[in-house]
């Protein structure tokens, strides 16, 4: 470890290969407590390459507990966090609309950071139980299109620098994990960034190991669409700027996305989305999330018209509901 510390603290960067180490050596507890410390923060001062990114992602898969999906095609939709928003679970609503679509989803999430509600939280309020029984899991995808991966069931390495994280209370390296250790590997995905440095990172990474994706920013910093003003989508077949009226839709107001205080509140907007009783801005907001991860599940061969139109079917003809109904019915 002096030997690594000392390359990062010269600038040098480290391997793909030396960053997988080191994470394997941390759940070893091959280092002390003091030295992994001194390494995400040198890290988190220097600024992190994207081979040290998949190195540690890499360590992450490696010791992690796998999720085989009997699936050949799927998506997760997910966001960074940390844009201190506070939005109602966008993401998570946008998988059961998907969903509802016709399309195989497999979405991780965890338990909230920054925000009221994370993904963990909605799923848990309406009774759902985390899992790691593939077979259940199987089926969940098989007869309800869409399945739930809740992180700390699945990521081992985290919980031996969950301590240090708290304690160190700024963003490291493994904020920028989250997004890419989805146990089951998606071969499709759809992520929020909270910035263009971010996308920058992420569109690289996202190169290298070789998926369809698609990568999206709100210029007023919504780590997702929040058509409160101009975004920006990065995929493999295009690069653009939208504005929410290139979409037919009206500018959402920045108090038209919070969560509310508390997980109830969070989980009615999450209802009433499905139910198609929300508020037009929310339920948009939720269209616009859902057409851009069907965009890349139909590896950019529909156009974001057509995408819309068939979220907004998934909507208004109750098949969201029903496919949220029959995911509970397997996994409560």
């Amino acid at each position: 470890m002096k030997e690594i510390l000392n390359k990062v603290l010269n600038h040098e960067t480290l391997s793909r290969e030396e960053m997988k180490g080191i994470l394997i050596g941390i759940t070893e507890d091959a280092f002390s407590k003091e030295q992994v410390t001194a390494l995400l923060t040198a890290l988190q001062m220097r600024g992190v390459t994207v081979d040290e990114l998949l190195g540690f992602r890499d360590g992450i898969l490696e010791t992690g507990v796998p999720a085989l999906l009997n699936a050949e095609r799927y998506i997760d939709v997910v966001g960074t966090g940390g844009d201190r928003k506070n939005t109602f679970n966008i993401s998570t609503t946008a998988c059961f609309v998907i969903a509802g679509a016709g399309y195989k989803v497999a979405k991780h999430g965890n338990y909230a950071a920054t925000s009221v509600s994370g993904a963990s939280n909605v799923i848990q309020h309406h009774g759902i139980r985390f899992t790691d029984d593939i077979d259940r899991l199987n089926r969940s995808l098989d007869e309800a299109g869409i399945v739930y991966l809740h992180a700390q069931l699945f990521a081992r390495a985290m919980k031996f620098v969950g301590p240090i994280r708290k304690a160190l209370q700024f963003p490291t390296i493994f904020n920028l994990l989250g997004p890419l250790v989805n146990p089951s590997q998606p071969q499709c995905q759809l992520l929020g960034v909270a910035n263009l440095d971010q996308m920058r990172l992420y569109h690289q990474v996202y190169q290298k190991i070789g998926i369809d994706y698609g990568i999206v920013n709100s210029i007023d910093g919504y780590d997702e669409i929040s058509l409160t003003g101009d975004f920006k989508v990065t995929t493999n077949h295009y690069e653009r700027i939208f504005r929410p009226a290139d979409l037919g839709f009206a500018i959402a107001l920045p108090e038209e996305l919070v969560g509310g205080a508390t997980e109830e509140e969070a989980a009615q907007i999450f209802d009433a989305v499905l139910e198609n009783r929300a508020l037009p801005a929310q339920k948009n907001i939720v269209l616009a999330n859902a057409a851009f991860g069907i965009q890349v599940l139909e590896g950019g061969k529909k156009s974001i018209e057509d995408c819309i139109a068939i979220a907004r079917e998934s909507i208004d003809s109750g098949a969201a509901l029903r496919t949220f109904h029959k995911f509970a019915e397997l996994n409560s």
